[in-house]
C-alpha cells in the first residue's frame, strides 16, 4: 500500500535541524582545498578556453556601468520567450532571495530533499515554509497530490539537487493552480541530454517561474550569473527589488556568449559525457551493494545520491585519503547515512572508488575487498 509523502513546518525544533546554509563549498574550504574535489556540483575543466577569453575582453570596459540588453536579449532567443519574460541575476542564488522578498506570498512550500538556499531565503524573509519531504521508498519521487491546495508558492527542483531525480516536466505542470507560483529550479537541467522534462520556455503553464543557473555547465561559481524565465508581471515585481546594475560586465558578457550556437552544441556534447561518467560511477558504487550502500536511481544530474551505514565516519576517512565528498543530513528529507557525490571523469572515479573501499573498511564496515 503506498504511503503518503509527508508534509510538515518549520517551526520549533526542526528549524534548527538542518544548518540550511551549508553547500559543497564549505567541504573544499581552508584544509580541505588540496583534496579532490567530488563536493561541489561545478563541472571539472571550465570555463573552456573560448569563453575565459571572452570574459577577459569585456574586462576593456569596466569603467562604463554593465548594459544588460544585449544578454538578456540573448537569453531570451534561446529559450524563444520575449526580452519582457527574463531576468538576469547574480546566480540562482540571487533570484531565490528576490522570490522570498519580492512576491506577496501567503503559505510557500519547498518540495526536499533539495536544494536548500530557497527555503532559507523565504525564511530570511520571514515566511513560515511548509515542506513536502519526499521519501526514499518512492524513490523520492513527486506524487502532486502531496502538495497542500493551499500553497500559493512551491518551489522544486527538476533535476532535483541532491536526489538526482528528473521529475516529468507533466508531473510538475499538475502543481500550477490559479493564484499560485510555480517555482522550478532547472540549474542542472542544462546536464541532462535533450533537457529532457525541461519546462523553461513554456508560457501554457499558469504561473511558471523557471530559474537557470550558467555556474554550473560553465564552471562560473565565481562569477555569478543565472537567470529567471516568468511572467512579464513576475519579472516586473523581481526586477523592482533588484539593486541597479546587478550583474557584473564579465558575467554579462559570459551570459551572452553561453547563449551561441557554439555554446549551445557544446553544452549537449558536455550533457552526453557527465551521463556516460555517471553511469560509470554508479556501476563502481553497486559493487559496494553487499556492504550496505545504496545509490538513488535513475540518477540523471551531475551528482548521484547514496546511502550507506556509517556514513560520516566513510566521509572523514575520504578526507584522510584526499577525496571530498558531500554530506548529506544537512537536507531536509535526508539523514546521516547519505552523501552525494559529484560526477567527474574516468579516471577520477576509479581511484574514489579504491579510496572509498578503504574508507568503508576503516569505518568498520567489514574486511578490504579486492575491487
Amino acid at each position: 500500500m503506498h504511503t503518503p509523502m509527508s508534509t510538515e513546518r518549520t517551526e520549533g525544533t526542526e528549524n534548527r535541524a538542518h544548518d540550511l546554509r551549508h553547500h559543497g563549498d564549505a567541504e573544499v574550504r581552508d584544509d580541505g582545498s588540496a583534496l579532490v574535489d567530488l563536493a561541489v556540483n561545478v563541472r571539472a575543466d571550465t570555463p573552456p578556453t573560448w569563453l575565459r577569453d571572452r570574459i577577459a575582453e569585456s574586462l576593456t570596459g569596466l569603467a562604463a556601468y554593465p548594459d544588460g540588453r544585449p544578454a538578456r536579449a540573448a537569453v531570451a532567443a534561446r529559450h524563444g520567450l520575449p526580452v519582457e519574460h527574463v531576468l538576469l541575476t547574480a546566480g540562482a542564488a540571487e533570484a531565490f532571495v528576490l522570490l522570498a522578498r519580492a512576491l506577496k506570498v501567503r503559505k510557500p512550500v519547498v518540495v526536499h530533499p533539495q536544494f536548500t538556499e530557497p527555503e532559507a531565503a523565504l525564511r530570511d524573509a520571514g515566511h513560515t515554509v511548509g515542506r513536502v519531504l519526499l521519501r526514499p521508498e518512492d524513490g523520492f519521487r513527486l506524487a502532486p497530490s502531496a502538495v497542500p491546495e493551499d500553497a500559493d508558492l512551491v518551489l522544486i527542483g527538476n533535476p532535483t539537487n541532491p536526489t538526482s531525480v528528473l521529475h516529468p516536466a507533466a508531473r510538475i505542470a499538475e502543481l500550477a493552480r490559479p493564484g499560485r507560483t510555480l517555482v522550478v529550479d532547472e540549474a542542472f537541467m542544462d546536464a541532462v541530454p535533450g533537457e529532457r522534462e525541461a519546462l523553461a520556455g513554456r508560457t501554457d503553464v499558469p504561473g511558471l517561474v523557471i530559474l537557470r543557473s550558467l555556474t554550473k555547465t560553465w564552471g562560473l561559481a565565481g562569477l555569478r550569473i543565472g537567470y529567471v524565465l516568468a511572467p512579464p508581471e513576475v519579472i516586473a515585481d523581481l526586477e523592482r527589488a533588484q539593486p541597479l546594475w546587478p550583474v557584473s560586465t564579465p558575467a554579462l558578457a559570459a551570459a551572452e556568449a553561453c547563449m551561441s550556437p557554439r555554446a549551445l552544441a557544446e553544452e549537449a556534447e558536455a550533457a552526453h559525457r557527465v551521463a556516460a561518467d555517471r553511469a560509470h560511477l554508479v556501476a563502481g558504487l553497486q559493487e559496494f551493494a553487499p556492504d550496505g550502500l545504496s545509490v538513488t536511481e535513475p540518477a540523471e544530474g551531475p551528482f548521484v545520491l547514496i546511502r550507506l551505514p556509517r556514513a560520516a565516519a566513510v566521509r572523514h576517512h575520504l578526507r584522510t585519503l584526499g577525496y571530498a565528498v558531500r554530506r548529506g543530513d544537512t537536507f531536509p528529507g535526508l539523514g546521516e547515512d547519505w552523501l552525494r557525490l559529484a560526477v567527474r571523469d574516468r579516471a577520477t572515479v576509479n581511484g574514489f572508488l579504491q579510496a572509498l573501499d578503504r574508507a568503508m573498511t576503516l569505518a568498520g564496515h567489514g574486511g578490504e575487498s579486492t575491487r
